[in-house]
Order: structure tokens, then C-alpha cells, then sequence
């Protein structure tokens, strides 16, 4: 097991590994460069890994306004589960939702997968 936080793990040495599974939790909401940081999961999940992401999935717009998650000022982007279903199907992946605020990413052991 390898650690990357860049506030609590700040040490990059991870980065340059691959993995067969990668957890994410509570954490994609605060990306800055969501495509940057899943162009680097691509990179680093080998193929056949599971990328394994929890965060609250964004609310329908008309609650949205006073959703209690768009309030902490560290959340900077925020997905729906159709969001996290277009990136896997961008990058070639499997997306499933086996509950609320969940979603497991599946990257094909090949291309024709």
C-alpha cells in the first residue's frame, strides 16, 4: 500500500508506481484539475485495476442552493453519477454505482475489452 495526500502525504514517490487498485475517498471534490488527476489515475491503475471513488454526489438543481456539501469552501468541483459515468466511458472504463456516493472504475485488461 501506498499513500499520496498532497496536504497529510505529501510525498509524490507514488505517483510514479502502478496499482491494481486505487482508493479515492472523499477527495475528488477537491481537484482543481479534475482531468489532470484522472489522466493520472489512467496512467498509474494498471490494466484489469479498479479505481474505487466515494464523494457526495451532487444534489438535483433545484436543492442545490442549499446543499450542505457546496458550502465547504475546499469543495471545488462536483460530480453526479453521470458525470463519474461519462469520465470512465472518456478513458475506456467500467463504472458501477453499487451505492449511494459510490462509484467503481474498472480499467479493460486490453483495448478490445
Amino acid at each position: 500500500m501506498s499513500l499520496f495526500d498532497v496536504h497529510f502525504s505529501p510525498d509524490r514517490k507514488p505517483l510514479d508506481d502502478f496499482f491494481d487498485f486505487i482508493t479515492c475517498s472523499e477527495a475528488i471534490e477537491h481537484f482543481h484539475h479534475p482531468a489532470k488527476e484522472f489522466r493520472c489515475f489512467d496512467r498509474i491503475l494498471r490494466p484489469g485495476g479498479w479505481l474505487a471513488l466515494m464523494t457526495c454526489f451532487q444534489t438535483d438543481d433545484s436543492r442545490f442552493a442549499s446543499w450542505h456539501y457546496r458550502r465547504d469552501l475546499t469543495h471545488v468541483v462536483f460530480y453526479r453519477e453521470a458525470t463519474l459515468r461519462y469520465l470512465a466511458r472518456d478513458f475506456g472504463w467500467s463504472c458501477e454505482i453499487p451505492e449511494k456516493n459510490v462509484a467503481l472504475m474498472r480499467k479493460p485488461w486490453s483495448i478490445q475489452e
